[in-house]
């Protein structure tokens, strides 16, 4: 009997757990993420390690930017996690430690720092890199890559800025960790376009709400306006007994 959980019973437990209607600009976002997680927990090939954690923390805190209500957002990270048994916790600390790690090191730095992990292990974090680099069934993912260009990101000089640079950093780090070089770039590339867009996307929506904005202020003038004009006409009109009692006191001064 087959009791692997499916991804239509992931989705149900998500939105069992996370009861609020998801903004439909982001309902993708939310759903892809969950989705991509849920094949890799089901693979059995998987081994969950922090470089993926950072890479979750990463995609979720870049494309749901912006999210309203703000404070919806959190619950939502939290639900997809428990919807496939992972720990949400865990995955922010994992995270939260590899970017601390990151932003103490220049890029050269942390390719010596991994490089040694790989061959020797050495701390916590180092010892589940050299798993990485020494599994044969290492099962790569899009998110592990960003969790490899986050650490880039952040790392002194960002080297991910500079595209020779990051050209020739990458091959070294694929040889090191024993990954394929083609297919992290690819994904990178995917992951920086998708990031572009994002950003386009939300401000195309900011415009939208800018000019609706514009639009609900130009009524309330408009109406204000019409009333002040009402309440003058209603104070200026004379009404027919004022004009006869101004007859009658001019007839009687003849």
């Amino acid at each position: 009997m087959n009791n692997l959980r499916t991804v239509s019973d992931t989705k149900r437990a998500f939105y069992s757990i996370h009861t609020r209607p998801v903004n439909s600009v982001y309902r993708r976002v939310v759903e892809e993420l969950m989705v991509e997680m849920h094949l890799l927990q089901v693979n059995e090939d998987f081994r969950y390690d922090p470089i993926f954690a950072l890479g979750v923390v990463t995609s979720f805190d870049r494309f749901m930017d912006g999210y309203q209500p703000e404070e919806d957002k959190e619950n939502i990270f939290s639900a997809i996690c428990k919807a496939q048994d992972t720990d949400p916790a865990q995955i922010r600390t994992d995270g939260q430690r590899l970017q601390e790690l990151a932003q103490s090191k220049s890029a050269p730095e942390m390719l010596e720092w991994i490089t040694q992990a790989a061959n020797s292990g050495g701390d916590e974090l180092q010892w589940q890199l050299r798993n990485i680099a020494q599994n044969p069934k290492f099962k790569y993912s899009r998110l592990f890559a960003i969790g490899l260009f986050t650490l880039l990101e952040l790392s002194e000089g960002n080297i991910t800025q500079d595209e020779a640079s990051l050209a020739e950093f990458l091959p070294n780090l694929c040889t090191v960790l024993n990954i394929s070089e083609s297919k992290l770039q690819k994904d990178l590339e995917i992951y920086r376009g998708n990031l572009d867009k994002i950003v386009q996307i939300r401000q195309a929506m900011d415009d939208i709400l800018e000019a609706q904005r514009k639009q609900r202020e130009k009524a309330d003038e408009a109406k204000a306006k019409a009333e002040t004009t009402d309440g003058d006409t209603d104070t200026v009109a004379p009404s027919a007994s004022d004009t006869t009692d101004s007859e009658s006191t001019s007839e009687v001064s003849n």
